[in-house]
């Protein structure tokens, strides 16, 4: 970074002794003549749009990754509990239950705590007695099948949590607003002060896409936590489903957990 501003401070200092002594030998137009402030804004306003749609491209490549973890991992609870079919009967019982507690938790607790760019441990209790079920069963067939699924459970968590943090800097992100701002205020100073009601409302109008644009960057960069969020469907559908499947031999009130996804405390 210091070879940088080092280097875009040498280039500036040229530029300007350039304008001084080099410009008189090898241009012979009157020395008030040369390119106005309206000629650089030009490409100024270019540079702008371009960073804008290039941070707009990354932020919702992490919006997408997001939304494609929380399917992936869906799906594996849901392959979770299709392969502890063929485990016995009380380890069958077990996942499937852990599987209604894990979805709940991601749901209820989890969900909420990435819109703050965080996680939460109630999901874990539940993939730790994921795997003290599977240890009953080792050296079965099904055992292989169920760390199989779980395992592509663990990653996609893993991938949806990394995606739940801001893929954009603050300091990028204030960037762009510093260099917003700075392009509105130089194409301001460029327009006519009088009969200019067609400049301001294209200025007008530049001002709010350019805002706009950078709004949908700041939105989708936080994926579970904006107006334009990834809902819970997928992980709701996959908790349906496994509840569906606990309940066909057993009752709501041996489930393990309340409707939070949190471990019942024990009555006495």
């Amino acid at each position: 970074m210091v070879l940088v501003i080092v280097v875009a401070a040498l280039a500036l200092l040229a530029g300007l002794l350039a304008n001084r002594y080099l410009r008189p030998r090898l241009i012979t137009a009157d020395d008030n003549e040369g390119m106005a402030v309206k000629d650089l804004v030009g490409p100024l306003l270019t540079l702008t749009v371009l960073l804008l749609a290039f941070v707009l491209v990354t932020a919702s490549g992490s919006y997408g990754k997001a939304e494609v973890a929380a399917r992936g991992e869906a799906r594996a609870l849901d392959q979770l509990v299709e392969s502890a079919e063929y485990a016995p009967a009380a380890q069958r019982a077990r996942v499937q239950a852990d599987a209604v507690c894990y979805a709940r938790a991601v749901r209820h607790q989890e969900w909420p705590a990435m819109a703050d760019g965080k996680g939460s441990a109630a999901p874990s209790v539940w993939s730790t007695d994921f795997r003290r079920a599977f240890g009953e069963v080792q050296g079965k067939p099904v055992f292989g099948m169920l760390v199989a699924a779980d395992n592509k459970r663990s990653e996609e968590r893993e991938e949806r949590l990394t995606q739940a943090t801001a893929s954009i800097p603050s300091a990028i992100f204030w960037f762009l607003l510093a260099t917003l701002t700075l392009t509105v205020v130089a194409l301001g100073v460029c327009l006519p002060r009088r009969n200019n009601r067609g400049q301001l409302i294209t200025l007008a109008l530049i001002t709010a896409l350019l805002t706009t644009t950078l709004c949908i960057i700041r939105d989708v960069d936080r994926p579970f936590g904006g107006i334009i969020d990834v809902e819970p469907t997928a992980i709701g559908e996959a908790e349906r489903q496994a509840d569906r499947d606990f309940l066909i031999n057993h009752t709501a009130a041996e489930l393990p957990c309340d409707a939070d996804g949190d471990r019942r405390r024990a009555t006495t």
